[in-house]
């Protein structure tokens, strides 16, 4: 875990408006800047960043966050890899988790050097190759598209990258999967006469490679192996070079291999990603929706394309959220995305993107395919085939609807799908309770907190009425107390990361953006603020106690209540 302490110096280092101009050029903006918001399609800049207060916000889509969160949301990566990539501009080294050992991030390093030179080389071999040219032509491959996605050539040879690399027993080249070591301890480039894509990961380092096979040939795609470098359930093929496409169409569209990418990226389709050799997993599907709100599963209309995209359902449903989608695309028998598109056009596959069907629809329809419905054992064993995968939603909209339709299909009645498959029942939510105050005095507290944070020390948390901004007021307040010195929202906003008050919070900073900052008149209005929450406490103790004097008589109040009583009344300012 990465110590507080280093957040807020990383945060302090960083300056937000350099960070986010380095990606999306910033235009001056009175006392922030303004930009078209790089997350969703706008024309009129909505898209803010504050320097002083070091966050930014979009008034037309919602985004929020501070140089960490833009980092993660613009590359697509998590609060780590984030933190880390910050701290790689700003000079700083990552205080790392238990067990990890400092010779780790030095191999790091030299395995992304090994895997850079090697493409290098591969890329040089692709000009040489006369046939390696001609099969790319073959398929539609510009030479635009292949250096858009590195592509190089491995030649036919066991130890052509001995050239490169003259220490080639050296230890990096077996860990970065380049080359393979028999029993009898000889090497051999495990490339051989292929066509080689790089997979890049979102900072832009090679992290492996993928093989196509130029003619006849066993396996047809060969992958790197998993190294220290590559994972496979939680890589993308094409994600950094869709990334722009991504934010203009608000879509991903998940396809089986890295060809099927490239031939869409070739025919105009730019928003295209590929699983690398393992099925879709819940972290791919988190990382997309990190960045579209709807991603499309595009598979071959046979049988194995339906079991693959039966396999990303399953893993998917996890990762949802509500106002987020989920859809598939089964493309005829015969035909993948490359083919598919190059013998009907970008139109044709645009339609089919565009009405491709629901993941509710999929799921049901899969389920249905596997019951016999007119039978009374075949509706059970649809709910039991349900269960599982309910019980996997984090969506109660949903679920809810998937409920209702569970419902219909088998005959059971909404409550009894509920408690078959042990499913909470839905319950309004409680009406809220009536504040004792208005509003506007604890919704005042935390406009003032968030400018000068350090005051939320200060709260008294006793006399914080029952109103909406109470529990941020209160999550504030132990935040701050944790800490010694003064305190930025930029580093208080990190903290709430995953919080309840996350959003309400974010709400209420965004509203300060433009508004003129005194210290001084902030304390001021603080310290009046507070007076009058205690003036209205005492108003409200004096009478409570005067309606139970009024009904059971001075005599029906204890002794410390009467004595309370008498205080009260002779300090009001009001009194005759």
């Amino acid at each position: 875990m990465i110590p507080e302490s280093f957040i807020q110096d990383l945060l302090a280092r960083v300056d937000i408006v350099d960070l986010v101009d380095s990606y999306v050029p910033l235009k001056k903006a009175g006392a922030n800047y303004a930009a078209c918001c790089p997350f969703h399609n706008e024309k009129t800049p909505s898209f803010t960043v504050s320097p002083t207060k070091q966050f930014y916000h979009c008034f037309g889509c919602g985004a929020h966050g501070t140089a960490i969160g833009f980092v993660m949301e613009y590359q697509g990566i998590g609060f780590v890899d984030a933190v880390r990539e910050l701290a790689s501009r700003s000079g700083m080294t990552v205080p790392e988790s238990e067990g990890f050992k400092p010779e780790q991030a030095g191999q790091t390093r030299n395995l992304v050097e090994v895997m850079s030179r090697a493409a290098a080389h591969y890329k040089e071999q692709l000009k040489r190759s006369p046939k390696a040219i001609e099969y790319c032509k073959k398929r539609g491959l510009t030479g635009e598209i292949a250096a858009r996605y590195g592509m190089g050539y491995a030649p036919d040879g066991w130890q052509n990258l001995q050239a490169v690399f003259p220490e080639y027993h050296a230890d990096a080249l077996l860990t970065a999967g380049l080359v393979i070591e028999n029993e009898a301890g000889r090497r051999y480039d495990r490339f051989r006469d292929r066509l080689m894509i790089p997979i890049i990961n979102p900072k832009g380092d090679i992290i492996a490679f993928g093989g196509r096979v130029i003619d006849q040939g066993e396996p047809k795609y060969l992958n790197s192996p998993e190294t220290p470098l590559f994972e496979k359930g939680r890589e993308l093929f094409g994600l950094p070079q869709a990334r722009q496409a991504l934010r203009d169409t608000d879509t991903a569209i998940v396809t089986e291999g890295y060809m099927d990418v490239i031939a869409l990226a070739q025919a105009g389709v730019g928003n295209a990603v590929a699983t690398l050799g393992t099925a879709t997993t819940a972290t791919h599907v988190q990382k997309l929706l990190r960045q579209v709100d709807r991603i499309v599963f595009c598979f071959d209309g046979d049988r194995a394309g339906r079991k693959a995209a039966w396999r990303a359902l399953e893993n998917s449903l996890e990762a949802l959220v509500d106002n987020k989608r989920l859809a598939f695309v089964f493309l005829p028998a015969e035909h993948d995305p490359d083919s598919y598109i190059r013998e009907f056009g970008k139109a044709e596959f645009d339609r089919q993107v565009t009405q491709a069907t629901p993941l509710s629809d999929f799921l049901l329809r899969e389920l249905a395919n596997r019951c016999d419905l007119t039978s009374a054992e075949g509706k059970a064993q649809l709910i039991y085939e349900a269960k599982p995968l309910l019980l996997k939603l984090p969506t109660p909209l949903l679920r809810l609807q998937l409920v209702k339709r569970l419902a219909e299909a088998s005959g059971f009645a909404q409550e009894e799908v509920e408690r078959l498959c042990e499913l909470k029942s839905y319950a309004p939510p409680a009406p809220p309770r009536a504040r004792r105050v208005a509003p506007s005095l604890t919704r005042n507290l935390l406009r003032i907190v968030l400018q000068k944070p350090a005051l939320a020390r200060e709260l008294p948390c006793e006399l914080l009425p029952d109103t909406a901004e109470r529990p941020a007021l209160l999550r504030l307040h132990s935040l701050t107390a944790a800490h010694e010195g003064e305190i930025s929202y930029a580093a208080l906003r990190e903290q709430l990361r995953g919080l309840p008050e996350e959003a309400q919070i974010e709400e209420a900073a965004a509203e300060l953006l433009g508004l003129p900052f005194d210290e001084a008149e902030a304390d001021a209005e603080f310290r009046d603020t507070l007076e009058k929450l205690r003036d209205g406490e005492q108003k409200r103790h004096f009478e409570q106690l005067q309606a139970k004097a009024q009904q059971f008589g001075v005599a029906g109040l204890s002794a410390e209540e009467k004595q309370r009583y008498i205080q009260l009344l002779t300090s009001r300012p009001d009194r005759s």
